[in-house]
């Protein structure tokens, strides 16, 4: 019993030091973590606004289809969304 005593005296100190260190890296990677979120939706925001203008040139110039511009458009946002992926992870 006084082994076991001796070993958690020993081990306490421990375990709050480790939990201390835990504590404090969390807020440096929270922070870094909203500044990727933050770009990628401005990437996003901004793809939206691309895409649309794609569309209307392409409405404009009366060069193709409306579903091929439709077809345009979508590809300008998955390529969007490509980019705020490729911030993120």
């Amino acid at each position: 019993m006084k082994n076991r005593t001796c070993k958690i005296r020993l081990m306490a100190p421990c375990v709050v030091l480790a939990s201390c260190l835990m504590t404090s890296a969390l807020p440096g990677f929270a922070t870094e973590q909203a500044d990727q979120r933050r770009d990628s939706r401005d990437v996003k925001q901004d793809t939206k606004q691309d895409a649309r203008e794609t569309k209307v040139d392409c409405r404009a110039d009366n060069q193709k289809s409306n579903a091929e511009c439709r077809q345009d458009k979508r590809d300008t946002k998955q390529d969007g969304r490509q980019q705020a992926r490729d911030i993120k992870y």
